[in-house]
């Protein structure tokens, strides 16, 4: 007995022992009450937008009923017609509830497949720890960015609320009127909450993706390894293809409503005899604004998810273009006194021999990849000599110069021109609103 209880007792003990490399790697692997989604669950409670459970799916479905639809339409219906007119009150509560529609309805498909599933947590097992601690920090500050969207928006629409309440008093009572302007600024900050919350989720894949280039960029500087390279890179384009198969319909249709929107608003800013001004289209200009953030911020993330996972393409052509000429320049008639004679198949240089100088970086990389490291830092590069290599080399860039991975959406990549296009578009549209309300052109 003595000696059954003190191999239990050393049993038990080693599995202590253990238990921190355990539950970090259950942490990875499925979802439990204190893993690292904690705080994201508990803000997906307080927003009202969990469906982890039964009875939570329906309170969240009642909660939008209530606040995106029943509320703005209450209020509008039991206003008198002896209040002051908001001729663009209408479009307005059209504009912020559709889009509210799309992102819960976005968000309620996401989220059916599992917390882990939806932010890719199930793949991470694969990845560096730079990339886990990356995209943990940045889990971590989803809410915080996201109360930087909504909040600016929210006390400014409070104010225009609070503004309109007591300058027209529609209703005879006080207290009538602070219920109707506190259920307003309710529906307005929880319809615009979950619009943003959509393209923040969006922003933080993306994010995602960029640290696994980041880390295939070093790997591939560092090893070379044509075989593992396309391993990655096809890895890479299926994850890419996932997240543009789960959030096209989002984005195209935030295009489109957005812009119908905005369109609708300057149709009616601009007919004859109509009455513009700060006081009456300002609730207008906030709907306007929040909107095309909403969509720039899914726009930039897909352009720059796209732009980095394109700029392997002129990696490796450099890397081949570069293990090429050292190749011919070292050969056996014309050797370089600085690297040692290479074998029959391929030699490795030495770990300074192709450091880039101070001040003579590479230059077509964007102010974006400043922070995010160099992807040319390399420390060894595998020179080979034989023809073998070279076609393996060749055809690699060929390739990647074939595939390019990026967000698309039905085919269409996502790139910088769209970017840039649809950002003088929807910019054009919302200055030209802001100079008929507040002066602004």
């Amino acid at each position: 007995m003595a000696d059954a209880s003190s191999g239990v007792e050393s049993s038990s003990a080693l599995l202590l022992r253990r238990s921190p490399s355990a539950q970090q790697h259950y942490a990875r692997c499925a979802s439990h009450a204190r893993d690292e989604l904690h705080s994201f669950r508990a803000c997906l409670r307080w927003m009202c937008v969990d469906h982890s459970s039964t009875a939570r799916s329906a309170g969240s479905w009642a909660v939008f009923f209530l606040l995106a639809v029943a509320a703005p339409s209450g209020v509008l219906l039991a206003l008198p017609g002896s209040a002051q007119p908001r001729p663009f009150e209408g479009q307005v509560q059209v504009s912020l509830t559709m889009a509210a529609s799309l992102a819960y309805l976005s968000l309620h498909e996401l989220t059916r497949r599992g917390l882990r599933r939806m932010l890719y947590l199930d793949r991470l097992r694969r990845d560096s720890e730079d990339v886990r601690a990356g995209y943990t920090v940045q889990l971590s500050r989803s809410f915080r960015l996201l109360a930087s969207f909504v909040g600016p928006c929210s006390l400014a629409e409070a104010a225009y609320k609070v503004y309109w309440y007591c300058a027209a008093a529609p209703f005879h009572s006080s207290w009538w009127s602070a219920a109707a302007c506190a259920i307003e600024v309710a529906s307005w900050v929880y319809r615009t909450a979950v619009f943003f919350m959509v393209c923040i989720l969006f922003r933080i894949i993306c994010y995602l993706q960029i640290l696994r280039m980041m880390g295939f960029a070093h790997e591939f500087a560092r090893f070379a390894d044509v075989a593992a390279v396309l391993k990655h890179h096809r890895r890479i384009k299926d994850h890419l293809r996932s997240i543009s198969h789960r959030y096209r319909r989002f984005i195209l249709f935030s295009l489109v409503l957005v812009t119908a929107s905005q369109f609708a608003a300057l149709l009616a800013t601009t007919r004859p005899h109509a009455k513009i001004n700060l006081a009456i289209a300002g609730e207008l200009v906030l709907c306007s604004i929040s909107l095309v953030a909403g969509l720039l911020v899914c726009l930039h993330s897909a352009a720059k998810i796209t732009h980095k996972t394109q700029a392997i393409t002129s990696v490796a052509a450099e890397w081949h273009a570069d293990v090429t000429i050292r190749a011919f320049n070292n050969d056996l008639e014309n050797p370089d006194p600085e690297l040692p004679p290479p074998p029959t198949t391929g030699y490795l240089a030495p770990a300074n021999a192709y450091r880039v100088a101070p001040g003579d970086e590479s230059d077509y990389y964007d102010d974006d990849s400043v922070s995010d490291g160099s992807l040319d830092e390399s420390k060894f590069v595998h020179f080979q000599t034989n023809n073998s290599c070279f076609e393996k080399r060749q055809a690699l860039v060929t390739y990647l110069e074939n595939n390019r991975a990026g967000i698309t959406v039905y085919g269409f990549v996502v790139d910088r021109t769209w970017l840039h296009a649809l950002f003088m578009i929807e910019f054009s549209l919302v200055m030209w609103l802001l100079g008929k309300t507040v002066g602004i052109s």
